[in-house]
């Protein structure tokens, strides 16, 4: 008995993903038909098809899927806010507010630039 038990913990322990920790669902097809649509009203030259438009947003949502995991979860929620946000849904939006957030920290502090101030240079 304790041996099924134990092999019945050990076979659920790792099988399942937390909800959070999975590339969110979003639904691109509205924001990519609407795209194109504006696209075309604009009459631009080089308009988006709504199959690049896909294209884009399924390459985006595997890239997504390698840096998860390693992403921290402030980020993933704020990132995934910024990425729903006005009811347009894109895994480009998600992925390009991960990769800036993770460039921009790791910038060096710039440590001999302050802000303006009346009364640094009075001595």
């Amino acid at each position: 008995m304790k041996a099924a038990l134990l092999s019945l913990a050990l076979f659920g322990s790792n099988l399942s993903i937390p909800i959070s920790d999975r590339v969110p669902e979003l639904k691109v097809e509205a924001l990519c038909q609407a795209t194109t649509a504006i696209d075309k009203e604009m009459g631009l030259s080089e308009a988006q098809s709504l199959a690049d438009c896909m294209r884009d947003e399924t390459s985006a949502k595997q890239q997504l899927e390698t840096i998860w995991q390693g992403t921290a979860p402030p980020l993933r929620d704020r990132c995934e806010g910024e990425a729903s946000s006005a009811g347009a849904q894109s895994y480009v939006d998600l992925i390009t507010c991960i990769q800036m957030t993770e460039l921009a920290s790791s910038l060096p502090n710039p440590s001999g630039l302050r802000g303006a101030s009346k009364t640094r240079n009075k001595k």
